[in-house]
């Protein structure tokens, strides 16, 4: 018998209760006559427990549970595939209930593992560079298949104990699915969700300005901007969302967004070779982000079947990082992890291998 489909609206007989606030929950089992308590009792045994079925949750009466389960199912994204890196990333394809796929990457650290999540089905951003928004956009993800893959990973893979960060920079726009990748972050953040810090939490974005302001008033985690040029001729050639939102908008809503404490911006900068990687445009960007309490990631290009670009020599790039090194700023050439497996930034594509 064939999964049910699903839409972003979710319109199926029985709602996922993964797909509910605290709050959606508790109004939810209110029409059974439950008091609030029981709706914290059943998120900690979602997220907490990884219960996979009503049955599973023991402290409520088998009568309740019963009920619920004939108003609500419990839904998760299927694990599909797992490809290895030789340098111990692994790429998860996930398998939704539309017969949709998302990839996630666990990257491994010194003693700990991050994740990074898809947000979207697709992208519509169109950058140059990337892969993913190759394959078009096919819809947003609901709350349950963002949190749904730190679910699966945390109680199916062997590194799951060792999750530590949590990057929302797979596949898709975060801010272009802005509802649905709050909820899901409430609930990572939650005490009776996953618990993780808001410190644990990066999200990226192409640079949608207004919903960056919005974001910074509404949670406040870890905010990475893919900017990957010094003037806006050049990004606009790279990223179609910098004629909407220019390098003036979009660092005016950056210098508004909120950063407590000793933490930074993150700026993003793909280094292509011929296009932005020259000393030049290092003395452009040094000027550029001139006064803005920020660190810059510098990564190289990472190639895909298809792609016009490569990436610059390594001294190239490290020419680039002294130059900005030289004007006081924290610049780090990042390793990119994972690119033989097609599991590396910009690389994503939500597609089967085809090995063997």
């Amino acid at each position: 018998m064939p999964s049910p489909r699903i839409s972003e609206t979710n319109c199926l007989v029985k709602p996922n209760l993964k797909d509910m606030s605290l709050t959606e929950l508790e109004t939810f089992i209110s029409r059974f006559g439950k008091q609030k308590y029981r709706a914290r009792q059943i998120m900690k045994w979602l997220y907490q427990a990884h219960a996979g079925s009503f049955e599973d949750m023991t402290d409520l009466s088998k009568a309740f549970r019963n009920e619920i389960s004939d108003a609500a199912r419990i839904a998760l994204p299927e694990i599909v595939e797992t490809r290895v890196s030789k340098d111990g990333t692994k790429k998860i394809l996930f398998g939704l209930e539309d017969g949709l796929s998302i990839e996630s990457v666990l990257i491994p650290g010194k003693n700990h593992w991050t994740v990074c999540v898809s947000t979207q089905v697709g992208c519509q951003m169109g950058c140059a560079f990337c892969m993913t928004g190759r394959q078009g956009f096919k819809r947003n993800l609901l709350p349950s298949e963002i949190t749904g893959q730190i679910t699966r990973l945390r109680s199916d893979m062997p590194e799951g104990e060792n999750i530590k960060n949590i990057v929302m920079m797979g596949m898709g726009e975060p801010l272009a699915n802005y509802e649905n990748t709050v909820k899901a972050i409430r609930i990572i953040t939650s005490e009776i969700g996953f618990g993780f810090s808001h410190r644990k939490i990066t999200i990226s974005t192409c640079g949608i300005a207004p919903m960056i302001e919005q974001l910074g008033k509404d949670i406040c985690v870890n905010l990475a901007i893919s900017l990957n040029a010094p003037d806006d001729i050049t990004r606009g050639r790279l990223m179609p969302i910098n004629k909407k939102y220019p390098l003036t908008t979009l660092l005016d809503a950056c210098r508004n967004y909120p950063m407590p404490g000793r933490r930074m911006l993150t700026f993003e900068y793909i280094l292509i070779a011929g296009v932005n990687s020259s000393a030049d445009s290092a003395e452009k960007l040094a000027r550029l982000l001139r006064g803005m309490r920020c660190k810059l990631n510098l990564i190289a290009f990472n190639e895909f079947p298809g792609s016009i670009f490569s990436a610059p020599s390594l001294d190239e790039m490290q020419a680039f990082q002294q130059i900005l090194l030289d004007h006081h700023y924290t610049a780090i050439v990042r390793a990119s992890k994972g690119s033989d497996i097609l599991a590396a930034c910009g690389q994503l594509s939500g597609q089967r291998s085809q090995r063997g």
